[in-house]
């Protein structure tokens, strides 16, 4: 509900608070005293639109504050918090300034936001009726919007769910129609990937073979160099270089190591460290030895091989050759660079298969030219592939989840129109008992479905409110047949019957501006005493220009124009007593000092059920 208003320079108004509380207050005024700035001034605090024309002549800003307690659980709240607001004692701040030169501001708990949060916001606190409000209500989609809140929370969420499965449905078909018109886009994708699957399958190309390849091709340019090299080493280990020469064989390194290791086992009983030495030397000893084996094996098959080398050379050309072409990263449909093939999809291991590697996290991208990238290309290749080719994918697959999509829309389609069916007689018998006591007795509200020529998100059927204003009156399309008057009543009979749906928690603020508009007599005090009923389950606040509308108020505000030196001002008073009977004789005769229009006051407010 709304706690309190505050507004500073806006329109006629320099200064005014208003303290407003639970049940029904009554905002009136001489006309032309400012009530429509207050409502003005709620607007601009429910998000409304700011016009530089309405700060006060002289003022540099006008400025609106409003303190709010949201119902528990209200979207407001969940809102407010995403913008960064805060709650101040489970009360919201709203706020919004107006330059005169420049643009507005809105403030949101304590936290500067953009004018459309506002309007996020006061949408689920306070529900506004105003003439403009009343044309909405002859809207179609407003009218089934009426008729859904009336249904029930349940409803509301069938409808919601039926949306969201409507818009499900529409991009199935639509991505079916597009599988469809790039058929021949994608004949030429198949035989495109086909033949390039073919040529690599064609060399079975294994990962790392190019480099494997590269450093054989090394060896067998360069055996000379490498023989060369080698036996020098294989010397080395097995005899001294002066050996060579003519001199003693000393057994080369291997020989000097297992010397030295026997000369220190003949002298480690006097030191414990030399046993430890000679075990260490004993181990070089056999890694020498190990060593020299394999120097030997190696030179043994290190022969040249023209024949070889030429076979490599070829392998190295063709390889290079695919790698250029494929080795690329994956451009096709669902591309990135930096993943591996989908879940799902072939990735090629290391021998060449398309094998999956049982769920292991995905490797770094295969550097660009080489055959691993190209094994990486041929399965996303492969993926794309069987998903173009697959009777289980393509078109078949976007069809039968097309109809999966629309039975589930129906199932949902059918349930809301057998809800709204129910709904629809109830509400109608509702509003009639309502109107009945509005002084439209013999009215009657028909809530109609007719098909639509589509389902929609909304549903398969467009609502109708269709009035029979009394008794043998045509019925009529509700904004054909109700006058301003008869709207006005047929919209409050509306949100009483509304209110008797919602529970307590859920109770937001309805504003009514001069929604006893074309009515008098007995209409009015029925139409405060609807008024007051809503009250009992919401916050109301009514402008009206009707005493019998404001009797029943438990809060009377009065807006009045203030004539200082300073030039005229409109202040907000809330009345009591003597003064609120002042006020309802002032709104019966005009004169607030007529002795008959205050005793007709008084009997006002004695009738059962007024406000005190």
């Amino acid at each position: 509900m709304i706690e309190e208003l505050r507004i500073t320079d806006l329109g006629v108004i320099s200064r005014a608070e208003l303290e407003l509380a639970p049940g029904l207050t009554v905002v009136t005024g001489e006309t032309g005293a400012g009530k429509t700035m207050l409502l003005t001034g709620l607007d601009l605090l429910l998000g409304g639109r700011a016009d530089a024309a309405l700060v006060r002549s002289g003022a540099e800003r006008a400025v609106v504050e409003g303190r709010f307690v949201p119902p528990p659980g209200s979207p407001a709240v969940a809102r407010a918090e995403e913008a960064g607001g805060e709650l101040d004692d489970d009360a919201l701040l709203l706020a919004r300034s107006v330059a005169a030169q420049g643009r507005s501001r809105a403030f949101l708990g304590g936290r500067s936001v953009p004018q459309g949060v506002l309007a996020e916001v006061g949408a689920s606190l306070v529900t506004v009726h105003g003439q403009t409000d009343q044309l909405r209500l002859r809207s179609g989609a407003q009218q089934r919007a009426a008729l859904d809140a009336f249904a029930g929370p349940e409803h509301e969420a069938r409808v919601a769910a039926h949306r969201q499965a409507h818009a499900r449905h529409r991009e199935a078909e639509a991505e079916l129609d597009r599988w469809r018109a790039g058929a021949r886009a994608r004949v030429l994708e198949v035989e495109r990937l086909t033949e390039a699957l073919a040529a690599i399958e064609a060399l079975e190309p294994r990962a790392g073979e190019d480099v494997e390849l590269r450093e054989e091709a090394d060896r067998l340019g360069n055996v000379e160099e490498l023989r060369a090299a080698v036996q020098a080493a294989r010397s080395a280990l097995e005899s001294r270089d002066d050996a060579a020469d003519g001199g003693e064989d000393g057994g080369g390194a291997l020989a000097a190591v297992e010397g030295a290791r026997r000369q220190l086992e003949h002298a480690q009983e006097f030191d414990a460290v030399l046993a430890g030495w000679a075990e260490r030397l004993g181990e070089v000893a056999y890694l020498l030895g190990d060593l020299t084996g394999e120097v030997g094996a190696y030179l043994a098959g290190l022969d040249a091989d023209p024949d070889r080398l030429d076979e490599v050379h070829a392998r190295r050309a063709a390889l290079t050759s695919l790698a250029r072409t494929y080795g690329v990263a994956w451009d096709g449909p669902g591309a990135d660079a930096s993943a591996d093939p989908a879940p799902g999809s072939e990735s090629p291991s290391a021998g060449g298969t398309g094998e999956s590697d049982g769920g292991q996290a995905p490797s770094a991208a295969p550097e660009p030219g080489t055959v691993d990238a190209v094994l990486r290309w041929a399965g996303h290749a492969r993926a794309r592939l069987t998903a173009l080719t697959s009777p289980d994918e393509g078109e078949p697959a976007l069809e039968r989840r097309a109809r999966e999509l629309l039975a589930a829309r129906a199932e949902l389609t059918d349930a809301v129109t057998a809800a709204r069916r129910d709904a629809a007689r109830r509400l109608a018998d509702a509003v009639d008992g309502e109107l009945s006591g509005l002084a439209m007795g013999g009215a009657h509200l028909s809530v109609e479905l007719v098909a639509a020529d589509d389902v929609g998100p909304a549903g398969a059927e467009d609502v109708t409110f269709l009035l029979s204003a009394h008794e043998g009156a045509p019925v009529r399309a509700l904004a054909q047949s109700a006058s301003g008057g008869e709207l006005s009543r047929v919209m409050l009979a509306i949100e009483v019957a509304l209110a008797q749906r919602r529970s307590d928690d859920a109770a937001p603020t309805f504003v009514f501006d001069e929604v006893d508009a074309g009515v008098g007599g007995r209409a009015a005090v029925e139409v405060g005493r609807r008024l007051a009923e809503l009250a009992r389950t919401a916050q109301v606040v009514v402008v009206t220009h009707l005493a019998q509308v404001a009797a029943f108020a438990d809060r009377h505000v009065v807006v009045a124009k203030q004539t200082t030196g300073g030039g005229t001002t409109t202040g907000v008073t809330i009345v009591t007593g003597t003064e609120r009977e002042e006020e309802l004789a002032r709104m019966l005769s005009g004169d607030p000092a007529s002795s008959q229009a205050r005793r007709h006051a008084a009997e006002l407010l004695e009738r059962d059920g007024v406000g005190r």
